[in-house]
């Protein structure tokens, strides 16, 4: 690898500003990791198809598998770690914990993540694919609403049931 290829970058992540020194081919998921030591982000796929990566970039939903870190900078990076303010559990996490949200918990920073950039979509009035009327405004969130939102995050453990549940819980 030669030095053409690197470059310093500045990631603000979770409210805190991060400079890094990176190849610039190397993805957000491995800078997070490796570089800044943010193991909430899990790489499962590494092709952007299971969602354990997700992470919000400006408060939106990205799989950060895809995602160059160098074209990240200047944006406000959200991990689950960042969810949490001042050591307290959000409503979601805490609806998550309750309603059995997670078994085995690989997937639950990247459905976490998702879920609070889902919400904010729909509070917006953003469409989906099961949206009737995508000129109207969005339908009242309802559990085949939840799961199409959300279908880009999967569960090995199957605990969609209880990821829906607490999403609706909260959506209310």
């Amino acid at each position: 690898m030669t030095n053409e290829h690197r470059g310093e970058i500045t990631l603000r992540v979770n409210d805190a500003a991060h400079r890094l020194a990176v190849d610039n081919r190397t993805t957000l998921l491995d800078a997070l990791r490796e570089g800044l030591g943010h193991t909430g982000p899990k790489k499962g796929c590494d092709h952007g198809q299971c969602g354990a990566c997700t992470v919000l970039i400006g408060g939106r939903r990205v799989v950060s598998c895809l995602t160059l870190a160098v074209a990240a900078e200047g944006f406000e990076i959200t991990t689950v770690e960042g969810l949490t303010r001042d050591g307290e559990l959000t409503p979601l996490q805490e609806a998550f914990i309750r309603l059995d949200g997670f078994q085995c918990g690989y997937c639950t920073a990247g459905q976490l993540c998702s879920a609070v950039g889902m919400l904010a979509e729909h509070a917006q009035g953003w469409p989906s694919a099961v949206t009737a009327d995508v000129a109207g405004p969005a339908p009242e969130l309802d559990a085949a609403e939840v799961r199409e939102r959300m279908s880009g995050n999967l569960c090995r453990c199957g605990a969609y049931p209880s990821i829906v549940r607490a999403v609706l819980e909260v959506a209310e």
